[in-house]
């Protein structure tokens, strides 16, 4: 006789998930109580109630100061209030799958849609379901949905919104699918049977058809291990449902050439190998496949191990991965990656391969908790080792700033920048540098004390070397530049052209004369400038920004002739007159003897700096670009002017 064992059979993800936090609650030490039984195993209930994790069947009997796990089939909102009121902590090991169900039929109501629920209902997690809505309509297929559907002749058109027991039978959710789709006029269809189950179930099928006898393990309280019998007696002619190896007698299946296992989804590993050792016994032939599906269903994971597996699930807070083994593997998303603004849909998607990094392993209950990016730190390690070795440039992210310096996040690895790295001036705030992306050589490993020291400051100056390379091999005379202003004197600015600075004298920022940098530019602004000379050898370049183009003494002669008054600005108090402004780049002295029509000792008794000022024009030098102005020609007209007006 030869077996052959389903690949899916026994624990499903959610009651894996469900065995192992009531497993953690008891290892803990703290009391603990399942409210009801939080799978259909009776077994494995006394297998935990051994543990120290007690039974209640109601809110009300949870004994004061107990933690409360919630059965894998969920519970209704108004069981999670009851027991929020008495201040028990919860522990909710519902189902993902299910949880994901009670959000749909809570959000649909809120929209004003009614709730159809297919599903046997008398089960818990349909009765859970329900729970979660004010008026739910619970239905046990396609037969019942088209009668309700019929009893109103309004139904059709409501609001409607479709989901399912997450143990249904595809078969039998398509069946109800057709019927609302042809009658219902405003219909949201949400399939929620569970991949798992119809996965379970469709290999089950198989292997009824190609094998002689069937035996289906699992508890009799088990409504898909009902229906694995069910199907499996559709298409064998010899089916034992059997919850334990002391139901199994192997007398039943002789004279069968070959013999298919499955498992319900609350039946543990332990129950299954229970069943194999019996059979084995027997002094059965087993085929060779069989065997190897054994051991990998009892193969003991090893913490630090890299596995491999394929992405079956996705949920807010978790990643299932089927590792081909009989362990679940699932993935905190917490442990999907160190970057926190990364999307999960961005790095994993159902049905891709993975590779990641076994975290714990409980072979009891079959689960594997799983990191990738703790694997992605091992190669991250290693990439960093490389880095160093290289002297390679790699990227990061400035995450924090540190005493001392900035840390970098570079591929999940925390590296130390110190300050005198960072390439900032002494004065300058390192806050500014988190959050952006840098540049940086490794400088420093210690994998064992994990300490990564590097240097942003390195790469920048070998950076700027590259281009001031470039900028000295291409400068000339007149060549224009778009650069930065990186400081400033009394005596013009210092500007990066790519990384060389040349100085703006500051005759050269603005035709208009000034008495600081800073009236015309601040450091960090964008300027435009062009080379009036560069020296090689000294590596100096001068710069200017004033535009050539304009030439502020052909605008003033353009204007301006002698005899023309003028509205002028005092730039510049002397001992002998003061110099005004005329037009930007153009100034005028006025000297002492022309500022009054009467003796005084010194410029400043009449005009100040900045003062705005009606003056004559009364010589242009052309030749020099000179020209001199009078406050008391102006006067001397004027009365000139009035006396002439009396004679009158």
């Amino acid at each position: 006789m030869k077996l052959e064992l389903a690949k899916s059979a026994g624990f499903c993800y959610g009651v894996k998930r469900a065995v192992r936090l009531a497993e953690e609650a008891a290892a803990a030490g703290e009391p603990c109580v399942m409210l009801g039984p939080i799978i259909h195993n009776e077994s494995e209930i006394k297998r935990l109630k051994a543990l120290g994790v007690g039974l209640v069947e109601r809110p009300e009997d949870v004994p004061s100061g107990a933690a409360v796990i919630i059965r894998s089939h969920g519970e209704s909102r108004a069981v999670f209030e009851a027991l929020e009121r008495r201040g028990a902590r919860i522990i909710d090991a519902t189902c993902p799958n299910v949880s994901h169900i009670h959000r749909i039929v809570s959000q649909a109501e809120d929209e004003g849609r009614t709730c159809v629920i297919i599903g046997t209902p008398t089960h818990p997690e349909v009765q859970a379901i329900a729970g979660w809505c004010r008026s739910p309509v619970v239905l046990s297929g396609g037969k019942a949905l088209a009668e309700w559907l019929s009893e109103d002749p309004e139904r059709p058109g409501l609001p409607l919104t479709l989901v399912s027991q997450t143990t249904a039978t595809q078969n039998a959710w398509n069946f109800c699918v057709e019927i609302a789709k042809k009658q219902c006029t405003n219909l949201k269809i949400f399939d929620t049977i569970c991949n798992a189950t119809c996965k379970r179930q469709s290999e089950a099928q198989e292997l009824a058809a190609r094998n002689d006898g069937m035996i289906v393990i699992g508890g009799r309280e088990s409504s898909n291990t009902r229906r694995l019998t069910e199907l499996c007696a559709a298409l064998c002619p010899t089916v034992l449902w059997v919850e334990r190896g002391e139901d199994l007698e192997p007398s039943d299946l002789y004279g069968k050439a070959s013999i298919g296992i499955t498992a319900g989804a609350s039946t543990p590993g332990w129950i299954i190998k229970e069943v194999y050792d019996k059979m084995s016994a027997e002094n059965m032939e087993i085929e060779e496949s069989f065997a190897e599906m054994l051991e990998k269903s009892i193969k003991t994971l090893n913490t630090g191990e890299k596995v491999t597996g394929v992405v079956t699930g996705i949920t807010p807070t978790e990643i299932y991965v089927d590792l081909g083994t009989k362990h679940a593997g699932y993935i905190p998303v917490s442990e999907l990656s160190d970057d926190p603004t990364v999307k999960v849909e961005d790095i994993v998607k159902v049905g891709e391969e993975i590779e990641t990094y076994v975290m714990r392993v409980n072979d009891q209950e079959g689960v594997v908790t799983l990191s990738k990016k703790r694997l992605d730190t091992v190669k991250s390690w290693d990439d960093i080792e490389q880095a160093k070795e290289d002297h390679t440039v790699v990227e990061g992210l400035v995450t924090e700033e540190n005493k001392g310096g900035v840390v970098v996040n570079v591929k999940g690895i925390r590296v130390f920048v110190p300050a005198s790295q960072t390439g900032l001036p002494r004065s300058a705030s390192m806050s500014e540098l988190v959050k952006q992306m840098v540049r940086l050589r490794i400088t420093e490993v210690n994998r064992a004390r994990r300490r990564v020291v590097g240097s942003i400051r390195a790469v920048a100056a070998e950076e700027r070397a590259e281009k001031a390379a470039k900028v000295w091999a291409e400068i000339e005379d007149g060549k224009r530049y778009t650069g930065v202003v990186k400081s400033l004197t009394s005596y013009g600015a210092f500007v990066d052209i790519g990384g060389v600075d040349g100085m703006v004298h500051i005759s050269e920022l603005s035709w208009s004369r000034i008495k600081d940098p800073s009236e015309v530019v601040k450091v960090g602004d964008t300027v435009e400038v062009y080379v009036i000379s560069a020296d090689k050898e000294k590596k100096k370049i001068s710069l200017g920004m004033k535009d050539r183009t304009e030439d502020p003494w052909s605008k003033f002669t353009s204007t301006y002739d002698v005899g023309s008054v003028a509205n002028v600005k005092v730039v510049k108090l002397m001992t002998f007159g003061a110099f005004a402004e005329i037009v930007p780049g153009v100034d005028g002295l006025i000297h002492i003897s022309q500022i009054a029509d009467h003796r005084i000792d010194k410029p400043g008794d009449v005009l100040s700096e900045g003062q705005m000022v009606d003056v004559k024009i009364t010589d242009i030098d052309f030749e020099h670009k000179k020209v001199s102005l009078s406050i008391r020609a102006l006067l001397e007209d004027a009365k000139r002017a009035e006396a002439e007006a009396d004679e009158e």
